[in-house]
This record gives structure tokens, sequence and C-alpha cells, in this order.
């Protein structure tokens, strides 16, 4: 708050100071204060990361305001934001075998009691028998019709000067030929896989950028059907990995090198790509939570860290310039923020996309809906 001199006061009490990953509790037994500074605003005590310390319980992973956004240091980055910030008008494509069912992308899965993880059908009463019905849905997904030259043709007259198309979605099925997993597209499995498109991101690559249009490729941190990170030993509570990652070191280490390697497939195997957009949130580091966040990690609030400075820094080997979109992460690795559903009231001082939806329903075109947004 402020005093009467216009200066930031702090009052005395117990608090947590952030620095990075690490944290040290501190009890302040005398008010402190800051002068006015015209480099900062009225509100910057908050990104400092001082907390409050709930009961006195230093188990409690810490929460932090909402940080300052951080300008990339590495230039080829910075010319690749502000090419970006020049297009304007992109389209993101959520595209998937799931797409067969008219079911919201992966979300059904989630034994979540929330109104994006409603399951439909025949199967949605028993939630084993939906699981193993909808891993079988690639064998029947066969969309002969596929014809990412129209898509891209139809983006680029409607003024489009981007594509962001989704990889992976949580649910873990691959629409690129990954040696990491034979739950994908192009496994003989699916039956789409005879097709001579059957690697279809590849093919909308290389459509989109024919039509001269910036490539993102969307990639979900959390694999919902990778068994190190849901484990078949335990039930699955929610969104989030089923297993302590600092009790069970190797498996979360295993998870981390799976992760780490299908994102290098993508960014050595797939021509030019100008950004990788990860998505999953609750897949983050310590100390990068924020009130926003944190229920994502559920009642067991386990840190899940795939090690970004690692795969960023591998990504940017093959593809210099790249942007990393680390969503609602927000660092290093999140070169642009990308509000879901929705127009900030104010403008921001930091690039940003807005993520709105076409679909009336919410991010997936149903059987029955034809209406727009």
């Amino acid at each position: 708050m402020l005093n009467e001199k216009m200066e930031e006061v702090v009052e005395p009490g117990d608090f947590r100071i952030m620095i990075g990953s690490s944290s040290r509790d501190i009890h302040l037994s005398d008010t402190i204060s800051f002068r006015s500074d015209s480099r900062i605003t009225p509100t910057r005590i908050d990104p400092t990361r001082i907390e409050k310390i709930v009961a006195g319980d230093s188990r409690i992973a810490p929460t932090i305001a909402i940080p300052d956004y951080i300008w990339p240091a590495d230039s080829a980055v910075s010319r690749t934001l502000h090419q970006w910030q020049d297009w304007k008008f992109g389209i993101i494509i959520h595209w998937g075998a799931y797409s067969e069912w008219g079911v919201v992308e992966s979300w059904s899965l989630c034994p979540e009691d929330e109104p994006w993880c409603v399951r439909h059908g025949k199967y949605a009463n028993d939630y084993h028998a939906y699981l193993e019905q909808y891993e079988k849905i690639r064998k029947t997904f066969n969309p002969v019709k596929f014809n990412p030259q129209h898509w891209a043709k139809a983006a680029h007259e409607a003024g489009m000067k981007y594509v962001v198309f989704t990889t992976k979605h949580h649910d873990g099925f691959c629409m690129f030929d990954s040696k990491y997993t034979d739950y994908k597209i192009t496994d003989t499995g699916s039956k789409f896989s005879s097709s001579p498109h059957s690697n279809v991101v590849k093919e909308v690559f290389s459509a989109f950028r024919e039509q001269g249009m910036g490539i993102g490729a969307y990639f979900s941190k959390p694999d919902w059907h990778n068994h190190d990170y849901w484990w078949p030993y335990f039930p699955v509570y929610d969104r989030n990995v089923n297993y302590d990652p600092v009790k069970y070191p190797d498996r979360w280490k295993d998870f981390q090198h799976f992760t780490y390697n299908q994102i290098e497939e993508l960014m050595k195997d797939y021509g030019k790509v100008d950004i990788l957009w990860l998505d999953g949130g609750w897949v983050r580091p310590a100390g990068s939570l924020t009130e926003e966040t944190r229920p994502w990690l559920g009642k067991h609030q386990w840190i899940q860290d795939v090690n970004m400075p690692d795969i960023g820094s591998m990504a940017r080997k093959y593809q210099p310039g790249l942007l990393i979109v680390d969503r609602t992460v927000h660092g290093e690795f999140e070169n642009y923020r990308t509000p879901e559903q929705q127009i900030p009231e104010t403008l921001p001082s930091y690039p940003w996309e807005a993520a709105s939806p076409w679909a009336i329903t919410g991010i997936a075109l149903v059987p029955g809906n034809t209406t727009s947004r």
C-alpha cells in the first residue's frame, strides 16, 4: 500500500521471499517503505515475489503474483517476436482422432467434475470402458477427405498470417510420426496409417508454408497415455501426474526424456517452425505458481518440472529465433501470453494473443453445432 509520502509500505509479519526457484522465510519486525520511482508502478511490490506465509507452514508451495514480462535477450528471437506482432491474425487448429466422436479434444478422459470434462455416448457412465473405447478411435478414424491445402488456402484468403496446429493434445495421440510411441496416426494400429498423407503434421505444415504463412507447433506437456505420466499402478485423480515425482524421480526423469525427445523430433524433422506453443500449464517448475494456476495442481500439489531450459536450448539449436510459448508459465519461455476466450480490458504492455474459439460450445465443433463466433 502507499503512505502519505506516496511510498510503498510493507507491514510487519512473516513472509517468504522468492528468488528464482529458491525461497527464504523471514520475519519483518518493522514497517519498511520504498521510495516512489517513475520506473516502478504502485503494484511493483507484488511481482517481487514476497508472499505472506499461511499459518507458518513452510511446506506450502509458494504462490507468486503475476511477474513482469521478460523480453527476449536473444536478438533472433526478438526479431521473430516483432515479426509475429505484425502478423496480428492467425489460426489454432485442434484436430485429432477424437473428431470422429464429435467431442472436445482429450478432456473427457480427465476425471474432474468440470463442464468441459463431461462424457457423452453409450460408454459415458463407465470411465474405464470410456477410456478403452476412446483409445480405440484410431482404429476407425480414417479422414480420407483430409485436405490441408484447402485449409491453408481458406486461412490465407481470410487474411491469416500463421497457423498453430496440434501435434499432440493431452490424450497423447500423436498426429506426427514419433518413434517414441505407437499411439500415433502413422502406426499400423491406426486406420489412416495406410494413407500416403498419414503424417498429418508434415502435411499441414507443408500446406500452410506454401501459402507463405508462419508455422506453429502446439504440443501438450502432459501426456495422459504415457505410463510415466499416468502410471497404471495408481488410479488417476485428476489432470495431473498420478504419482509424486519427488518420491519416484526415475519415473519422472523418464517422462522428462520422453517429452524432450518428442519435441526434438518436431524441431528437427518438420522444416522451419516459428512457434513452439506448449500447453498444459499445470506442468511447471517450482516457484512459478500464481493464484490462477495453483488450483490446477489439484489436491496433491505435486510439482511437474519438465526442464524447460534444456528443451528451449535444444529447440532453438534446430530453430534459431524460435518463439516459445510455455502458456501461463510467466518468464523466459513465455515469449507471448495467451489469454483464453477473452480480450484484455486494457491494452497489455507485453505481447499477447487472444485464443478465442469460433465454436459456441467451446473449442470444438460438435455434431449439431453450426454456429460460429
